[in-house]
């Protein structure tokens, strides 16, 4: 007899969730989805262990619960974690965990077999970090009448509006991001370590704050000093913050493993005009951005209000400037749907929240203010954290 399992998430919202991924699966005529994504899997199961470096995924049908699939010591938490009773966990035992003689993907086929379902249509995610070309190799040499789709992001593009219960974690994660940041304008002085900072800031991510507990972030703290800071994803190391140096620092407070990321720049000593007028301009072009960031609008419209803004300062930037998040694993928190950028017209929607992140990455400096949004269902977004949008100098 197992404990009651403390789910995050109600049963009717689970039900809410696979109903729209049968939907898409419908439409996309499968039999059967193979879901590998660790965020998919949570979303639509509960599920969540630190056990997405070895082969699992969730099986979902069109008229039967998903099943858990897995390393049989995982086993033990899915049936600790997810909505589905204990007979639909299945389990692969340790003989397949890195050997050379046999692959998780023949115990998986072999279980579709058994299930009816070696000829069937089976929708794939193989544009995903977590399904190695092996395994596609494996798997199809194993099912060889079997039909495969590729089904990447299937699952993701139902996650893009999020519910009351998700914003809930959001906007828990968001003062635990508030906290973070508070606490690194306090402690980021002259000849500080990074990594003795990076320590408090994962101290404060853990700790939580206002009730919610900290979760760990899909990404670790981003945080480059002056000519460093021209590329967009270095970490730390031992050094000290120096005078006449901007450092801009890339965090998430997490909840349930729900995201609000947030970014703000500090500079030390007297900021040159270069980076000033830098700080104008992005604000400014933020400001542009979110009153596009409107249900109704497009993608493309907040991407270009931004744009429009940095031009008329005289900025180029090529990168995009937002994507989709929420519920997240390592290695990265956006949803890998939807991108803040000029080509893309997703038409926006009351609920999908985004990570606006206009970061600009010059010759030798870099400076990122940001914002985690929520669409809402009239007038601009909601504005996840609540902190001053501008460069910090001390």
């Amino acid at each position: 007899m197992h404990l009651p399992k403390a789910l995050p998430f109600t049963r009717p919202e689970f039900a809410r969730r696979l109903a729209k991924v049968r939907a898409a699966m419908a439409l996309a005529d499968l039999d059967v989805l193979l879901v590998t994504d660790p965020s998919n899997m949570a979303w639509i199961t509960g599920y969540d262990g630190w056990s997405f470096y070895v082969h699992q995924g969730v099986l979902v049908f069109p008229d039967a619960d998903p099943i858990w699939w897995g390393r049989y010591m995982d086993g033990a938490g899915a049936l600790r974690t997810v909505w589905m009773a204990d007979d639909r966990i299945a389990r692969y035992d340790d003989s397949y965990i890195q050997s050379t003689e046999r692959h998780p993907m023949q115990d998986l086929a072999g279980r579709l077999g058994d299930l009816g379902l070696g000829a069937a249509r089976i929708g794939l995610e193989l544009e995903n970090y977590y399904f190695s070309a092996k395994a596609w190799l494996v798997l199809r040499k194993s099912l060889p009448d079997a039909h495969f789709e590729d089904a990447t992001a299937l699952v993701n593009w139902q996650r893009t509006v999020k519910s009351d219960e998700e914003l809930t974690y959001m906007r828990g994660a968001a003062r635990i991001s508030e906290k973070i940041i508070d606490g690194l304008v306090e402690r980021v002085e002259p000849g500080v370590p990074k990594n003795e900072v990076v320590a408090e800031a994962y101290r404060d991510a853990i700790r939580g704050a206002e009730g919610h507990w900290g979760d760990y972030p899909a990404i670790v703290p981003l945080l480059p000093s002056g000519a460093d800071a021209s590329a967009s994803h270095l970490t730390w190391d031992g050094k000290p913050f120096a005078m006449n140096e901007a450092t801009f620092f890339e965090i998430s407070g997490c909840v349930r493993r729900y995201h609000a990321p947030f970014c703000r720049t500090i500079y030390l000593g007297t900021p040159p005009d270069d980076i000033r007028h830098a700080e104008e301009a992005l604000v400014e072009g933020i400001a542009a951005g979110l009153d596009a960031a409107r249900a109704g609008n497009r993608a493309c419209d907040i991407a270009n209000a931004l744009n429009a803004t940095l031009a008329r300062h005289g900025i180029t930037r090529g990168a995009r400037s937002g994507y989709p998040i929420g519920l997240s694993y390592p290695p990265d928190w956006g949803e890998r749907t939807i991108s803040i950028r000029p080509e893309d017209e997703t038409v926006l929607e009351a609920g999908m929240t985004f990570h606006f992140m206009p970061g600009l990455w010059m010759e030798n400096w870099g400076l990122e203010i940001t914002e985690s949004i929520v669409i809402r269902e009239s007038g601009p977004p909601e504005c996840l954290c609540d902190r001053p949008r501008m460069l910090f100098v001390k």
